[in-house]
């Protein structure tokens, strides 16, 4: 059975769009422009108007009104770059029918097994998608990109369904926390947005932690070994001394929920010089800003024990938590909890361990919560995402375009 949908996103996965926190352009790999221009073209050729990509590779376009009278604009938003921390080249998707609550094997000794990943249980029964264990899958965010086009496309093959003007968006280097940065919402033109960019059947966030990324230089002395004694200073060893100060229960896996954490995401070092990279997360911004003064004052403790400029620390803030702007606006989550109620869709709010585009564009002055696309096991071999989820995805956008035409302010 043709499934317009699933052959959508199996086309998607094809492009290898992976982003770099190492680059300096925007997008940050130019890979990213050859999905971007498919996608500007199959926009055209579904029939959306106003379509545009900028030189950017932000995309825009429009869904036209079917109705008379003025109703709300709202969007619709994903990113189409995959994680820097797995291959998106290459990537082999397969279709397991009638998933049996049993291992799936990926590959040779590569093994999706609900031993460890028990939420494949809640999939009993569904078809699921998954990669051959050498990639990622790409359901992040490319399930939400297929979601919100094919939404587009029921919504213009089904005039019977009142809606008003519909925005859609799609965005580079999300995962390296720069979509929203060149995101022109006075171009959008949107009372309210919402980013298809979660997890499993149900989940909406509008929580989500306050962000911060931190770059810890060290500067040593190298010296013979030999002779190295009152002289060495040894840039690899005050790395592992830092990274030593920080809290060892304060990592992302030890800790859940609304619990916040220092994360060191990669580390470059030799005698004369080393530099660790670390990300920053909390919900509540007291907390955030504690720990950023935390990570100073580590700093501080080793420029005092090996002297000044031993030790050099930039921290950046990234984004904020969205709670803040989504309290004043809370008819944007009852539509959503009103359209999943609708779809059969089980409700499941929580904060999000981590952040989207709609953070930043909600500090822009576009509410914009996140929505399930169905994806498991983001940025790793083992994700998968199930073809039923992401219809009902697809059904709660377009129920929340329904529902948005008959919205009274």
């Amino acid at each position: 059975m043709e499934n317009k949908l699933v052959e959508r996103f199996l086309s998607y996965t094809q492009f290898d769009t992976q982003s770099s926190e190492d680059s300096q352009t925007v997008p940050s790999t130019p890979k990213q422009l050859v999905f971007a221009e498919y996608l500007k073209q199959e926009l055209e050729r579904e029939g959306l108007e106003d379509v545009e990509m900028d030189e950017k590779g932000y995309i825009y376009a429009t869904l036209k009104s079917n109705m008379e009278k003025q109703v709300p604009t709202i969007g619709f938003i994903s990113h189409y770059d995959t994680s820097p921390d797995c291959s998106g080249e290459h990537v082999k998707p397969r279709i397991v029918d009638n998933y049996d609550g049993g291992d799936v094997i990926l590959s040779e000794g590569i093994v999706l097994s609900p031993t460890k990943f028990p939420e494949l249980l809640a999939h009993k029964g569904e078809q699921l998608i998954v990669t051959d264990g050498t990639t990622l899958l790409g359901a992040d965010d490319k399930a939400g990109i297929a979601e919100i086009v094919q939404a587009m496309c029921y919504l213009r093959d089904h005039p019977e369904i009142s809606h008003g003007d519909i925005r859609v968006a799609f965005n580079p280097d999300e995962e390296i926390g720069m979509g929203a940065h060149h995101f022109d919402v006075e171009k959008f033109g949107c009372q309210w947005a919402y980013t298809i960019d979660g997890g499993d059947l149900g989940e909406l966030e509008y929580e989500n932690f306050n962000a911060a990324s931190a770059k810890v230089r060290m500067r040593g002395v190298s010296v013979h070994p030999g002779y190295a004694k009152g002289k060495m200073v040894n840039a690899n060893r005050l790395a592992v001394e830092f990274a030593s100060l920080l809290p060892a229960e304060e990592t992302p896996e030890c800790t859940e929920g609304y619990q916040g954490f220092f994360h060191l995401i990669g580390m470059q070092a030799n005698i004369e010089n080393a530099q660790l990279s670390y990300i920053i997360r909390d919900h509540d911004r007291e907390k955030f800003e504690a720990r950023k003064n935390t990570i100073k004052q580590c700093a501080k403790a080793i420029n005092d024990k090996y002297g000044e400029g031993t030790c050099e620390i930039e921290v950046n803030d990234q984004y904020y938590n969205m709670k803040e702007k989504i309290d004043p606006n809370m008819h944007v989550i009852d539509l959503v909890l009103q359209a999943m109620q609708q779809c059969g869709v089980p409700q499941k709010v929580m904060p999000i361990r981590g952040g989207t585009d709609g953070a930043q564009l909600s500090f822009k002055g576009l509410p914009c919560p996140n929505i399930f696309a169905g994806g498991v096991n983001f940025h790793g071999p083992y994700e998968f995402v199930s073809i039923q989820v992401m219809e009902k995805a697809k059904a709660v956008i377009v129920k929340i375009c329904e529902l948005t035409a008959q919205y009274n302010d």
